[in-house]
């Protein structure tokens, strides 16, 4: 069967060499099958009105007026008009593909891990996102002046490769109280709640429902139900060369500046205050409170049920189980 990987038709913003910025694209749609992936496979590049009044003609005539509506609408900015279409799901290599992969994660259409971005961080621009939008930051002392000479502030929100997600992309059914805190890229499903402190990056993000009000690291999952403390922090790929993808089961509690570096099953529970690390040693306790091992937190990745804590005399990181003490050793001992 043809199929198209993904496709997007956006709004671009270009410095003065007409290098892009950004692009913005409102409704971009994945995996696309048959004559549509066939007609938008060749669509490409930049777009003048009369292509895009012949695109919405050829949507039209597929059924597809939704999008054909929005090739239409296209054609009252002043702004570049991007038609994006990505042959299959291989690592971006242009800024609006790259722009195009992280509206997908963004808008649900994929989840973290399910696209290639191999790559994005160096295509993207880093700019001064303000309150007129993206500016090159050769040009931004420029603008800030002449901004200045209207009687009037360019407000410089953030210098940065990422901008939040919000300017692009609000999904439906989820509560934002800090959107500077959201990348673009960031994965929210229905139900999550980022609270002021709570922070989300790119190609990661929550199953929903959650609270979220500690840090979801680049490539960290979290699944339903569960509950990130404030102040709390997960350990991503994107710094020190790690590369295990630390995941969130469901139904868990990490606590208030708690700390995770493996990932875990479901209705687990780190205490406030406490950082697990895939180094970290564990004193395993079976249902009498006795310790059966010692072991390297690593070995526990990925099992449910578990509820880490720090002995509040000796200090040592304990790990219990509501699983009686037979089934704690089949646990420690199994080897899949």
């Amino acid at each position: 069967m043809n199929a198209l990987y993904a496709f997007g038709l956006g709004i671009a913003t270009e410095n003065a060499k007409g290098e892009l910025l950004d692009t913005f694209y409102p409704y971009p749609i994945a995996d696309i099958k048959d004559d549509s992936a066939t007609l938008l496979r060749d669509v490409s590049g930049r777009l003048d009105s009369g292509q895009l009044l012949a695109l919405a003609a050829s949507l039209d005539a597929m059924g597809e007026t939704h999008h054909a509506d929005i090739a239409r609408q296209l054609t009252a900015t002043n702004q570049s008009v991007i038609a994006t279409p990505l042959a299959d799901n291989s690592a971006p290599t242009s800024v609006e593909a790259a722009y195009l992969k992280l509206h997908l994660l963004s808008h649900r259409l994929v989840k973290p891990h399910e696209t290639d971005l191999n790559g994005l961080f160096g295509l993207l621009p880093n700019v001064a996102w303000t309150d007129r939008g993206p500016i090159d930051l050769s040009e931004l002392a420029q603008r800030q002046l002449d901004a200045r000479l209207r009687g009037e502030i360019l407000e410089v929100s953030s210098v940065d490769k990422f901008p939040k997600m919000t300017q692009y992309v609000v999904p439906q059914g989820v509560r934002i109280a800090h959107t500077a805190r959201v990348r673009l890229g960031a994965y929210l499903g229905a139900g999550t709640t980022v609270m002021h402190e709570g922070f989300i990056n790119f190609n990661a993000g929550t199953d929903g429902p959650g609270m979220i009000e500690g840090r979801i690291s680049a490539g960290v999952w979290v699944g339903a139900g569960s509950d990130l403390g404030g102040g709390c922090s997960t350990m991503g790929t994107l710094s020190g060369g790690g590369n295990i993808v630390i995941s969130v089961g469901k139904e868990c509690l990490i606590g208030a500046n708690a700390g995770l570096g493996i990932p875990l099953g479901d209705r687990c529970t780190i205490e406030a205050g406490l950082f697990v690390t895939a180094g970290t040693k564990v004193s395993l306790l079976d249902d009498q409170q006795q310790v059966v091992e010692t072991v390297s937190a690593r070995s526990l990745a990925g099992r449910s049920d578990l509820l880490f804590r720090r002995h509040s005399m000796s200090g040592a990181v304990q790990c219990l189980t509501n699983k009686s003490a037979v089934e704690l050793n089949e646990i420690l001992h199994a080897h899949n």
